[in-house]
């Protein structure tokens, strides 16, 4: 088996992969304050509560987009799980294109997705990742990642208006029951949830006119909000919660092959 960290600004998602199959998987907060040893604490105890011995454990891949937290979990993996961690980069050597102006500063998750895409689905694909930021990745069947958008998530436009006003409140994230609401909390809700799916529409509209070929790209919703926000949208044809993580077991099992 293998373990796999898609670090984010907000949480760590975190893969258990035996062969193919994705057999656990967790979130935790990302805390750059965190030591080795405390993140090697709470692997354990994620992995004792599955019944999993670190022994059975023969690789770790991390994709971070926050650098402070990389190192850390790359040598509590060593420490306490007992195997080297694979740090997925711009620079790592992946069978994609980016096709961007700057391509050292594509983040990680947006490149293993470009690789689980290409790989899972064989088609061009819009892949709508909502986590702390909302992002687009435009990704053609062959694996060129062809540029995207990025918009805030869902959350943090609901912290702003929070702390920005004085009387408006912070509000669970659930879909509204309805478009006008009789409550500040339903108005806000309304607001933020179907304000998000709006845009996703229209963005996904716009980026299918801009497409560079005649083929209508697939849209894919990924992230740790996409089950909660897909339902809401138009343009989305289907839901892999655990896109990157699919993504970061390829880009490993490449690499692994690579040096064999």
């Amino acid at each position: 088996m293998i373990i796999t960290f898609d670090v984010g600004n907000t949480e760590t998602t975190i893969g258990l992969f035996e062969g193919e199959h994705l057999r656990a998987h967790w979130r935790i907060t990302t805390d750059a304050a965190r030591t080795p040893d405390e993140l090697g604490l709470a692997l354990l105890g994620l992995l004792q509560s599955r019944g999993i011995t670190v022994g059975a454990l023969r690789g770790a891949v991390i994709g971070s987009v926050v650098p402070p937290v990389t190192a850390p979990l790359a040598e509590s993996c060593t420490a306490w799980l007992g195997v080297r961690a694979t740090v997925i980069s711009a620079g790592t050597p992946l069978p994609i294109v980016l096709d961007v102006d700057e391509p050292l500063t594509v983040g990680t998750d947006r490149i293993v997705n470009t690789l689980a895409a290409s790989r899972m689905y064989q088609c061009d694909t819009i892949v709508v990742d909502l986590g702390t930021a909302t992002t687009y990745d435009c990704i053609t069947a062959d694996g060129v990642f062809l540029g995207g958008v990025i918009a805030p998530g869902l959350r943090s436009s609901a912290d702003t208006l929070a702390r920005r006003t004085s009387k408006l409140p912070a509000i669970e994230l659930v879909p509204p029951v309805r478009v006008i609401g009789k409550r500040t909390e339903e108005c806000i809700r309304a607001g933020v949830m179907l304000g998000a799916a709006e845009a996703i529409d229209g963005i996904v509209r716009r980026i299918k006119g801009e497409w560079p070929t005649a083929r209508v790209p697939r849209v894919i919703a990924t992230g740790g909000l996409a089950e909660l926000v897909a339902p809401l949208c138009r343009e989305v044809d289907q839901v892999e919660p655990y896109l990157t993580l699919h993504g970061l077991r390829m880009a490993y099992d490449l690499l692994v092959a690579r040096r064999a």
